[in-house]
Formats: C-alpha cells, sequence, structure tokens
C-alpha cells in the first residue's frame, strides 16, 4: 500500500523538525556532561597497538541518562579475567549538537583518529557523581532511520579504568577526578590502579662560602643615606671620592625601593628612591671621610660615609653553593675579635645559588680577617610541584608526570615513569622549578597485582620444569 500522501516522508523540514523536538527534550531533562576526546600520543608501529593517550580537552553537551547499572550494590568482581566492575551507564546525545559544537573543535587535529561522530575509548565526565566514564560502545542507528535519517548517538559507557593516561582538560573538577584512584573514600571515582609510584623527597641544597680580608688603616666601614631622593629608574652609581695616593678608592652600589609614601626626606614619594648603599670595596687609607655622590635620573639623593681602621675588605664568594630561595635570604655571621662586628646582606640568584654579599656595615677593631659564615640553605626543599608537571632526574635523567604532592611529608606520587630515578639525586619540577632530593622511592604492589595467587595455583598444574608442558610427557 501506498504511503499517506501529504506528508513527504523525510523532508528536510520534517528531518529537522524531528531533530528540533529531540534537541528540546534533551535540554529539558538531560544533563550537562563533558565530552573528553582521546588523543594518540603515540603507538606501536606494527599492530597500531596504543602506548600512550591523554585527555587535554573537555566540551559540554547535554545528555539524557537512559540507564544505569552496578550502583546501590556490590559491583566489582574477580572473574577469571581479573577484577571487573559493572557499573555502567547509558547516555543519549543529539547528533546535531554533536556536530556542529563539537567536531568543529577537534576535526583536522592530527593524534585524534575520528572526529566525525563520537568513538570508543572517548571519556564521558558526569559531573553530578564526579566520575569518568569511557565509551565502550556507539549506537547510531537508534532508532532506525526515522523519516529516513539518525537524530542522536547512544553511548554505552563503563566507569573508566585508568591506565596513566595523561588527563590535563584545565577544568578543575575533571582533572582533579584522578585523585580518586587513589584518595576517593568509596573507590569508585575510577576503576582499575593507577601505576604511580611514592617518592620520599627531602630538602636539597648546599651551603654556600666565602672569604675575605681586612683593611687595618682608613677604610669606609658604612654609607649611611641622608636623603633618599625620588624620581630613579634605575640604580644610581655611588660615585666616591678618591682615596689618598697611597690608598685604594673604595666602591659601592646602590639598590632602589618603590611605594615610600610618607618620608620627610625623599623629594618625590610617588617614584622609587635610594632604599641603601651596599659596600663592595671598602677602600684603605682614607684620613678623613670620603664624600659621596648619587649619578642617575633622579633627583634629591644624599649620603655621607664613615671610616675606621680594622675593617673588614673584600667579600669573595669561593662556593654558591644551591638551594638557596630568593624569597628568603641566608644570614651572614662574622667571627673574630673586634669593636663593632660587621653585618652583611646576601643577593640569591634565579638558580638558587649565592651571587653576591653585599657590606652593610665594615665593623671596625679587626686585627686578622674574621672567619665569615652562611646559613644553610632550607632543607625543608625549594618550590612547591604542580599536578601533571613534568620531574626529572638530575643524574639519571629520567622524567615523569606529578599526580599528587603533599609538602608535610615530602611524599610526591608520580606516574608515567621513563625509568627508574636514583636515591640521592634532584627531582626538579619543569613547570614549578621545585627540587628537592630523592630519599627512597615505593611502588604500591600487591601480591594480587604481582598474580602470586594465580601463579602459585598454576605451578600447580602446570610445571615449567618439563620440555614441553603443554605435551605428551
Amino acid at each position: 500500500m501506498a504511503l499517506n500522501p501529504f506528508f513527504l516522508q523525510g523532508s528536510p523540514s520534517e528531518q529537522n523538525l524531528i531533530q528540533d523536538l529531540i534537541n528540546e527534550q534533551l535540554r529539558m531533562y538531560g544533563v550537562e556532561v563533558y565530552y573528553m576526546p582521546r588523543k594518540y600520543v603515540s603507538e606501536k608501529t606494527v599492530i597500531r597497538e596504543v602506548i600512550e593517550s591523554e585527555f587535554n580537552e573537555s566540551h559540554p553537551i547535554e545528555a539524557y541518562l537512559e540507564n544505569f547499572e552496578g550502583y546501590g550494590d556490590q559491583t566489582t568482581i574477580l572473574s577469571k579475567f581479573g577484577i571487573q566492575s559493572t557499573q555502567e551507564i547509558t547516555l543519549t546525545i543529539s547528533k546535531e549538537r554533536y556536530e556542529n559544537y563539537i567536531e568543529p573543535l577537534i576535526a583536522g587535529k592530527d593524534n585524534i583518529k575520528l572526529s566525525s561522530r563520537p568513538k570508543e575509548g572517548d571519556l564521558i565526565y558526569f559531573p553530578l557523581g564526579d566520575r569518568l566514564f569511557e565509551i565502550k560502545f556507539v549506537e547510531h542507528e537508534k532508532p532506525f532511520y526515522q523519516l529516513q535519517k539518525g537524530y542522536v548517538y547512544t553511548l554505552k559507557c563503563e566507569l573508566f579504568r585508568y591506565e596513566n593516561e595523561l588527563i590535563d582538560t584545565g577544568v578543575d573538577d575533571i582533572d582533579d577526578a584522578i585523585q580518586g584512584t587513589l584518595g576517593d573514600s568509596d573507590g569508585e571515582l575510577l576503576g582499575g590502579d593507577a601505576m604511580t609510584t611514592t617518592l620520599k623527597l627531602v630538602g636539597v641544597g648546599t651551603t654556600a662560602t666565602a672569604s675575605l680580608g681586612y683593611v687595618v688603616d682608613g677604610g669606609i666601614r658604612q654609607i649611611s643615606v641622608t636623603n633618599r631622593g625620588g624620581g630613579y629608574t634605575y640604580n644610581p652609581r655611588v660615585a666616591i671620592s678618591s682615596a689618598p695616593v697611597t690608598g685604594v678608592t673604595g666602591i659601592a652600589t646602590a639598590e632602589r625601593i618603590s611605594g615610600i609614601v610618607a618620608c620627610e626626606l625623599n623629594a618625590n614619594p610617588v617614584a622609587e628612591s635610594i632604599q641603601k648603599v651596599f659596600l663592595t670595596n671598602p677602600g684603605s687609607g682614607y684620613t678623613v671621610a670620603p664624600s659621596v655622590r648619587f649619578i642617575g635620573d633622579g633627583v634629591g639623593a644624599a649620603a655621607t660615609a664613615s671610616i675606621g681602621n680594622g675593617v673588614i675588605g673584600i667579600v669573595t664568594i669561593t662556593g654558591g653553593g644551591s638551594g638557596y630561595t630568593t624569597a628568603t635570604a641566608p644570614a651572614v655571621t662574622f667571627s673574630g675579635v673586634s669593636t663593632v662586628s660587621a653585618a652583611a646582606t646576601v643577593r640569591v640568584s634565579s638558580a638558587g645559588t649565592i651571587s653576591h654579599i653585599y657590606i652593610t656595615n665594615a665593623g671596625l677593631g679587626y686585627t686578622e680577617p674574621p672567619t665569615i659564615t652562611l646559613a644553610a640553605p632550607n632543607q625543608t626543599g625549594v618550590g612547591t610541584f604542580q599536578k601533571n608537571e613534568i620531574v626529572t632526574g638530575s643524574s639519571s635523567g629520567t622524567t615523569a608526570r606529578v599526580l599528587n604532592w603533599v609538602a608535610s611529608t615530602g611524599s610526591l606520587e608520580i606516574y608515567r615513569a621513563d625509568g627508574d630515578f636514583v636515591v640521592g639525586e634532584q627531582i626538579v619540577g619543569a613547570a614549578s622549578s621545585a627540587s628537592y632530593k630523592l630519599a627512597s622511592s615505593s611502588f604500591p604492589e600487591t601480591g594480587f597485582m604481582a598474580n602470586e595467587e594465580i601463579e602459585g595455583e598454576a605451578d600447580a598444574i602446570i610445571d615449567f620444569t618439563e620440555r614441553n608442558p603443554f605435551g605428551m610427557p
């Protein structure tokens, strides 16, 4: 019998109407999920087996939850294939919405195998349960060509079994889902076990060393700023009047400070002013205090110098050390017989070494060079590791990604390691520049993970000492 002549049975307008009705129902009764396409980082060249994959994109889309299975009862079973989770969900998404809002964003990327439709292996983040699901099957023919077209995709998903994939989408709720592998209270967030290694770290660094001499006659003891001036855009040069013919002219550097809002000596409180003057060479042979002048683009700065006998001389850094932080400079102490003890401040480089030692007070009354001592670097380590950043062993060259960092215990959980770290080497973060020394490492391997029970039972069945354990004796 002929079809109803009053309907076109598949015209674009009819198909669009059906699609619009489905889209409206999904927006009314669905839930917003995130579609995460799998990107293939590397694979075998022969059988095309995926070695590494990552998820660094997430795209919201509305989905209707058709059914869920395995929730509310014992869902983890031990089968002949190992531990299996029966927690499954079935989602329905609009074909049109996928083609218009997701496909254009992932199409043409080299490491995405298929973009024209949802594919098996991609992930769905379900925000209501804070869970990640892996797509196991995509049904695109249900309903079966209503008005000669398909309108939805039905996604059959299982709880995601984490296998060291990199998940770094930039969405905290999604990226933090990895943490549930080890720390979720109900153990339901992710199926499987992350192949993680826990590194026990301690602070790193070596103490810097320095040596110095002393000046018996007429060395500059200190330079005191009497007027900070203002309007300096760079550190001015410090000009010190020349020493007598038999002496050595002193050398000093200046440092600026900003943000001074109330200072009666400041010519321009808004602009940067002179903070302090540091001696790098106290000179010698001065019989009267030299004059000090600042040469720069600011105005109003002034300072006076004082001299004395038995002041400390040039400080020479013999070892810059390592592991120092620019936020907290180490203390400097001088040990020796004097009437006034010397004082100095330290400049730490971006590499964590001592780059300069500036004298703030050359002291008085030294008859022999004093001993200079610099405090050891912070033994709690330097910096804070960031999630998913790459860490590298300083001597082994091994790299891995950070899963979790607990500063209070010095525990660094890593995954996707390409080798073994060596005890005693520094573990350095590529993004955070955090640096710590490796004290020990441990892999959370259990007897079940090592197949000890299976091997024990198998030994009673198969005797591998035979030449042909699978054939006749």
